[in-house]
């Protein structure tokens, strides 16, 4: 099996793959990339078992096809420090592949293509088109809520819902819950929810631009996959049941507050500092013309900040991890933000003044 190729033609679709090749496995051939070469064709795959990546290039075949898997990370790092437009000649016999490029000679040990993991061929029973812009802003205004290792498995994970003309995202780890939807009027999808794993949703952030570009998303019973001009990427499903995050939307808020988000922003990160690390709470005072807000920490050091706002209703003193707070406000695109509140021990909503798009609520801490 001989084929060479540019440099570039080969470090594009092989940054796209290595997201999924596994770091720490215990199975050897999860650190290879499988190479698969067909006329004038190359696919290069890569898998943990629970992403798989898939990416396409054009060569120059010089034999048969065939199929092999190089080391992942060894390969990256040679093509990255090789010159700009090298052409790289690819010769794979018995268990290595020499790689030559000019006066540069490699010779990586490979392991047999039969023994590469495929994730099993699947129907998706819904599949819908979607910009690349608007799949990630879906996704990027809810990941920061999914839980992190929590032994709740499901919320370590992001509910992805489609619905009529609407696909919603939804994440929560128990404190916060972030939600936002999509619509468009050329899509008409049944009602369905999968929860995808953390990993699986950082890898969707990693490869897609805010550009305006279709891809198609398919959603199967175990599985979801996207699939752009450049590559095919598949993430396996976690088994389990979201919880029903309708029942937990504050209903009992009485209290609008609309202030400048960047302003809030400024003034929330600098009174964090002097927060504990541990618990990052601050403490928010309203007043009729002015928010107070404090915190404090182990070492006795206080914060103080103040923000003239409009407030029409009674005095209220809430407590809110800071850092939760930031997450949204650094989420939110509106210039305006809007806060609605019931009491000190109810969750506040939080969402753009303007767009609606996405909804926020925040759990209070008790300080």
């Amino acid at each position: 099996m001989k084929f060479s190729l540019n440099r570039e033609s080969l470090l594009k679709p092989l940054l796209l793959v290595s997201g999924a090749v596994e770091r720490k496995s215990t199975l050897p051939i999860l650190g290879n990339i499988l190479f698969d070469v067909s006329g004038q064709s190359l696919t290069l795959t890569a898998t943990d078992l629970e992403l798989e990546m898939v990416a396409h290039t054009e060569i120059d075949n010089h034999g048969e096809d065939g199929k092999v898997t190089i080391p992942a990370r060894k390969l990256l790092d040679i093509c990255k420090s090789l010159p700009e437009n090298s052409m790289l000649n690819f010769n794979a016999e018995n268990d290595s592949v020499k790689l030559s490029s000019g006066r540069s000679k490699y010779s990586l040990s490979t392991l047999s293509a039969d023994d590469f993991p495929n994730i099993e061929e699947w129907k998706g029973d819904v599949e819908f088109k979607l910009l690349k812009s608007e799949l990630l802003r879906l996704i990027e205004s809810t990941h920061f809520s999914m839980a992190n290792q929590d032994v709740r498995y499901y919320l370590n994970g992001m509910s992805i819902e489609s619905e009529g003309n609407e696909i919603r995202s939804v994440a929560t780890d128990g404190h916060r819950l972030a939600i936002c939807k999509i619509s468009n009027d050329s899509l008409a999808l049944p009602a369905r929810q999968v929860i995808v794993p953390r990993k699986g949703i950082l890898e969707i952030i990693r490869l897609l631009a805010p550009v305006d570009e279709e891809i198609q998303v398919y959603l199967g019973s175990n599985h979801l996959r996207i699939i752009d001009t450049e590559f095919s990427f598949t993430s396996k499903l976690v088994d389990g049941r979201f919880p029903d995050y309708r029942r937990v939307l504050p209903r009992n808020g009485d209290k609008i507050f609309v202030t400048d988000k960047e302003q809030l922003r400024q003034v929330l990160s600098r009174a964090s500092i002097l927060s504990n690390e541990k618990f990052k709470g601050v403490r928010l005072n309203f007043s009729n013309s002015l928010l107070k807000i404090t915190a404090n920490n182990p070492e006795q050091e206080q914060a103080e900040e103040e923000l003239e706002i409009d407030f029409p209703y009674e005095e209220l003193e809430i407590g809110f991890n800071v850092s939760y707070v930031l997450d949204v406000l650094n989420a939110i695109k509106d210039e305006q933000v809007k806060f609605t509140l019931a009491d000190a021990n109810s969750s506040v909503v939080i969402e753009g003044a303007d767009s609606g798009e996405a909804l926020y609520v925040v759990m209070p801490m008790r300080l």
